[in-house]
């Protein structure tokens, strides 16, 4: 099971989304998008979901705090305990042996985050 996780703010836009995804490694195979669940109801991102006929995962703060992670975003830290949502919320998503396939990479304007995680499901 393939998760893409998502962070984002919240003037992020459908294109933004996007592009991270895309320089992630693509929808291609995957099962699910995830991220924190107090974004998870974010307009851009459930048109993205639609464009790529995937269903959105919601991942709670708690959930994410303490999930070890590859890159670190100190801001990320101070708000969600955990080094990036991206990261974060598609490894809660994949399941407890999921490892990252594709780790954070943002969008060009800085208001979107993408990372890939394979496992076995949660």
């Amino acid at each position: 099971m393939k998760v893409a996780g998502l962070g984002f703010r919240k003037d992020v836009t459908l294109a933004s989304l996007r592009e991270a995804l895309l320089a992630a490694g693509g929808p291609d195979g995957l099962a699910a998008m995830a991220t924190v669940s107090d974004k998870a109801d974010t307009e851009p991102l459930k048109q993205l979901a639609r464009e790529y006929g995937l269903p959105i995962k919601a991942v709670s703060a708690d959930m994410l705090a303490g999930i070890e992670t590859t890159t670190q975003s100190k801001l990320v830290v101070e708000k969600f305990k955990t080094g990036s949502v991206a990261e974060a919320a598609a490894l809660a998503v994949a399941g407890p042996r999921a490892r990252l396939i594709a780790t954070r990479v943002v969008s060009q304007d800085r208001t979107a985050t993408a990372a890939i995680a394979e496992g076995d499901g949660a």
